[in-house]
């Protein structure tokens, strides 16, 4: 380095260290460092659904719809394998089986030229999006939903700001933030949450004369040690395991025409996220794992792309019930709904009929969250495989979703002393925000 950008250099960083902070203080102050000025927007939005679509959803079938191939003739015809149609925002077009979200595209947002090169694994892949970071064999990064308990934390002691829906992984989990920032996950909507109801037999008085044989041993804990902070974890959920939080899961107080109008399974999960949302929760991720509808999920190779328009459709039926739901309730501006996957598949059919993976380019979805939505952004090629116009990065992304929720998405973190960046040089995509 010469002189020159020596004290160019110098000269910058002090003038950082000693400007006003462009975003508000963390929730947890003592877990991170000081920030410094960065010009990123800041939006409004107070709570995310993050629905994952496990598998790959493909983009090209999707909302990145391109000239009509045919997947069922000889020899297959690459392309999108449905019709298109024209959606409420000019221009801007998806299949035929996203016709009721397609109706409220002036709320969406399909970033279509999400890329990254971390390959076509599914789990690294997974991480990657969930995480915004590759797999370090010497760090384990915290997930979005993680990363926003830890920022913005709990709306009322009488809620957790992360819940689940879905089976845990650490991709989800919270890393190097530790267990107070993880998540409290349900795999159905009928039970509840994992362990929240006591066996029977174990009424109240019971219950809290454990707690209290508990507490003595969790005492003894040293103040930093990784026992204190599952202790922490222990208290919390009993305190949460009684009736206050866990009404907000008995769905049949929902209208019978509400509860039709989500649909199946996966649509009361999205129903179920509403209700949270609604009582206060920050985060919430809604998996859809109903792989059994076309024996493959959104991993369409082969023959799974033969029903993959029920997936579709069951998306659609749900997403479009959810948006509709948030407005109605006059929730949809301060809640930002995000449709993760891995990958995307291209736009070509493998030998079976169905596609392969594809990480050059696929679609992320935002909806509502206060956001200046454009039906699509980004412009990808002719068989969707490569980015043409406005590139976005899986950081990027990531960085979009913490601007909107009011997070500094350049922010450190701390992770045994060392400064990590919430985001990996993520930007905001400015486009949608102002």
């Amino acid at each position: 380095m010469n002189r020159r950008t020596f004290l160019a250099q110098s000269a910058a960083l002090a003038a950082a260290t000693t400007l006003p902070r462009a975003f508000g203080a963390s929730s947890s102050p003592a877990a991170s460092s000081p920030t410094t000025v960065v010009s990123a927007p800041r939006g409004k939005a107070e709570h995310c659904i993050f629905i994952w679509l496990g598998g790959g959803m493909s983009q090209i079938d999707t909302f990145d719809p391109k000239k009509r191939g045919n997947s069922k003739s000889a020899p297959s015809l690459p392309g999108t394998d449905y019709d298109l149609i024209d959606t409420a925002v000019p221009g801007v077009r998806y299949t035929e089986h996203l016709a009721q979200t397609a109706r409220l595209a002036e709320h969406v947002t399909a970033v279509r030229t999400v890329n990254h090169k971390l390959g076509i694994e599914h789990a690294l892949a997974t991480n990657f999006v969930h995480t915004g970071r590759p797999v370090s064999g010497s760090t384990i990064y915290p997930s979005m939903g993680s990363i926003i308990a830890h920022e913005r934390g709990a709306v009322s002691s009488e809620l957790p700001p992360y819940l689940l829906i879905g089976y845990p992984s650490v991709s989800r989990g919270p890393g190097f933030l530790g267990a107070k920032h993880g998540y409290i996950y349900l795999v159905d909507t009928e039970s509840g949450p994992a362990g929240f109801t006591p066996p029977e037999g174990i009424d109240p008085a019971r219950l809290a004369a454990r707690q209290r044989l508990l507490e003595p041993l969790q005492q003894r804990a040293a103040d930093d040690a990784v026992l204190t902070d599952y202790a922490e974890v222990q208290r919390e959920a009993l305190r949460l395991a009684g009736p206050g939080f866990m009404r907000h899961f008995k769905l049949g107080e929902e209208p019978a025409s509400v509860r039709q109008r989500y649909g199946g399974e996966f649509g009361q999960r999205c129903l179920l996220a509403r209700r949270l949302v609604q009582a206060g929760v920050r985060f919430i991720e809604v998996s859809h794992n109903l792989n059994f509808i076309n024996g493959a999920g959104w991993d369409t190779h082969n023959a799974g792309q033969l029903n993959q328009y029920i997936l579709i459709r069951e998306l659609d039926n749900a997403l479009s019930a959810l948006i509709s739901d948030l407005q109605e309730k006059r929730l949809l501006e301060k809640t930002l709904i995000v449709i993760g996957t891995e990958f995307g598949r291209p736009g070509q059919f493998d030998s079976g009929g169905g596609r392969g993976h594809q990480s050059s380019a696929f679609s992320l979805v935002l909806a509502g969250g206060g956001l200046r939505h454009r039906g699509a952004y980004g412009v990808t090629d002719a068989l969707s495989g490569k980015p043409v116009e406005h590139p976005v990065s899986v950081p990027d992304f990531h960085a979009t979703v913490y601007a909107a929720l009011g997070i500094n998405p350049a922010k450190d973190l701390v992770n045994a002393s060392r400064p990590v960046p919430i985001t990996d040089s993520g930007k905001p995509i400015a486009a949608l925000f102002g």
